[in-house]
Formats: structure tokens, C-alpha cells, sequence
């Protein structure tokens, strides 16, 4: 009889998880307190980038094999993604390239006079529309026969019921209580969105202080952002002028209307991106898939058919 599948979490990794389990006929179920657009991954800028997660070793081999998911999505006009310019910049001295991003279509760039930006390089990367994409994946994983269950809370993963054979815990920063991992670090993201902006067509990031990026997409454009050692998902106003004024100096911008104001947990492990299997005190196999960092979206097709392979050594 084939096992049946619990995982806990309905962020974008637990959906790609589930999907890749459900197509391959497992009974598989997501269980989550949040689901969909009410979830972190929702307040992602959500473009590829291997952003705020360890080790590198690890990480760089699991993002390129979701660059090339991602790049077949593009493909599927319901999906939400797309390919992007990204213009990435730094404030001292010369950026270094990292060797992964030779082969993505680099090319250096000059920064305006008035950015206060020293060097650059363009690169070609996906761009998932969370409000499109997470809608995707959740409709994908249904079609296949998977079931999202929201409104749900589980103090461990033993809680999660018996009749499910293997848990995959892709609870994200929650996975802090449900496995006492006290690795797992919340780096608090705030982004602002403000409307469409013309002739921007390309993505703007600096990541030395302070943290900026500017994503053009298709009905409006996400400012950001923060990285702060926090769990307080309330919006920070002094915050949302920081970014405004920032993205909006860069980009030679008057001020922009805020359409609105986001805020996510990164799930940042100090240890390394989790990725393996264990048993739970019941005796039944759980495989995790947490600790991902701000690349959430960026490792997700690569965790979740790791995840796979590990599954079917179970």
C-alpha cells in the first residue's frame, strides 16, 4: 500500500514538496496554521537570489537546480514567473562575483552618479509573483490530488495523526517549537509596495547597508527591505520611510504611494539549511526541509527533490 504523507507547513517549500509527492501518487496532506497568501512566503520579494543561507557548499547546488525549475515555469503563462534583469550592486569598492552566477548571463554595469553605488553586475534570474505563483502551486498540488488543510496547530510533530506514515517539516521559523531547534534565527523582512513604475524593467539589490532592492512587476513594484534579528511581524513606519526614501534616492524617484506593507520571518539557521531524515519519538520517519533563509523560493524545487530522493530511501 503506498504511505501516506503529512507535512507541516504550506509556505512555498511545503508546496513544492507536496507537489512533487502528490505527482508521484503519494497521499500526501499539508497541514498548516497559515496558508497560501496569509503565509511568510507571501511577503517575499520572491526573486531568485541565493540570499541569507548556509552553508554555500550546499546551498549554490540546490538554488541552480531550482534556477532551471524556475526557468521551465516561465514558460507556463499561469505560473507567475518570469525572467528578470537583476542589477546587483555594492557600496564599497568592487563587487565580487560569485563564481555561480558566471554562467547566468552576467554582465557588468555602472551605477548612476547619485546611487552611491561603486560596482556592479547583471545577471538573468526568475521572478515568482507570490500572489500568482503561491495560488499556482497550491492549485498544482490539489490537481494532483493533495489537500491543504489550514487553521491548524501542532505543539510537536508527534501530534500530527498516526494514520500518516512519514511528516516532512517544512514549518519554517515554526520549526523552532515543534523540534526545540534553537539554530533557527528570525531575520525580519519588511517591504513596501508601491505602484508600477515606468521604464523600470529591471531589478535593483545592494545588499551592503543599508539593505535595498527595487522588483518591478507586472501590476506594481516591492520595495525593501530589513534583515533584523526579530520576531515582530508588526510594520515598522519608521521602517517603510527608510525604504521609501532609499529605494526611491536610488532610483531617481519622487516619493511613491504605498499600496502596502509587508513583513516575514526569514527562517535563518545559524548550522546550515536542514535538510534530512530522522525518526520521531513514535517511531514513524520525518524528513525536514527548513532553515532556508531568505531563499526560500530560491531553493525550493532543489530541497523539495532532495526531500524526494531522501523519501524514497525511507
Amino acid at each position: 500500500m503506498k504511505k501516506s504523507v503529512a507535512i507541516v507547513g504550506a509556505g512555498v517549500s511545503g508546496l513544492t514538496c507536496g507537489i512533487l509527492l502528490a505527482e508521484h501518487k503519494l497521499r500526501t496532506t499539508i497541514f498548516a496554521h497559515e496558508t497560501e497568501q496569509q503565509t511568510t512566503s507571501a511577503a517575499a520579494a520572491a526573486m531568485w537570489f541565493p540570499y541569507d543561507a548556509e552553508p554555500a557548499a550546499r546551498v549554490i547546488p540546490w538554488a541552480l537546480e531550482t534556477y532551471r525549475a524556475l526557468v521551465d515555469l516561465a514558460h507556463e503563462p499561469r505560473s507567475g514567473v518570469s525572467l528578470i534583469e537583476l542589477r546587483q550592486y555594492s557600496r564599497t569598492g568592487d563587487l565580487p562575483i560569485p563564481e555561480w552566477a558566471r554562467s547566468l548571463n552576467l554582465q557588468p554595469v555602472v551605477a548612476s552618479p547619485h546611487s552611491g553605488f561603486t560596482s556592479g553586475y547583471s545577471i538573468t534570474v526568475p521572478l515568482m509573483e507570490t500572489t500568482i505563483y503561491l495560488d499556482y502551486l497550491a492549485d498544482r498540488f490539489r490537481k494532483a490530488g493533495g489537500e491543504i488543510c489550514g487553521g491548524v496547530h501542532f505543539d510537536k510533530l508527534e501530534d500530527v495523526d498516526p494514520a500518516f506514515d512519514i511528516v516532512i517539516n517544512s514549518a519554517g521559523i515554526g520549526a523552532r517549537q515543534l523540534v526545540g531547534d534553537t539554530d533557527l534565527e528570525p531575520h525580519r523582512g519588511q517591504v513596501v509596495v508601491v505602484p508600477l513604475i515606468d521604464n523600470l524593467s529591471f531589478a535593483v539589490a545592494c545588499d551592503t547597508p543599508p539593505l535595498m532592492y527595487a522588483i518591478p512587476r507586472s501590476n506594481d513594484c516591492v520595495f525593501g527591505g530589513t534583515n533584523d534579528v526579530s520576531d515582530d511581524r508588526t510594520v515598522d513606519p519608521v521602517a517603510t520611510k527608510r525604504i521609501l526614501a532609499e529605494c526611491s534616492r536610488v532610483l531617481n524617484l519622487a516619493q511613491q504611494k504605498v499600496l502596502a506593507e509587508r513583513v516575514g520571518l526569514r527562517p535563518f539557521r545559524k548550522s546550515g539549511v536542514r535538510v534530512e531524515a530522522g525518526s520521531l519519538s513514535d517511531g514513524r520517519n520525518v524528513l525536514h526541509n527548513y532553515g532556508h533563509g531568505g531563499a526560500g523560493f530560491t531553493l525550493s524545487w532543489g530541497c523539495a527533490r532532495h526531500v524526494a530522493a531522501l523519501l524514497g530511501g525511507t
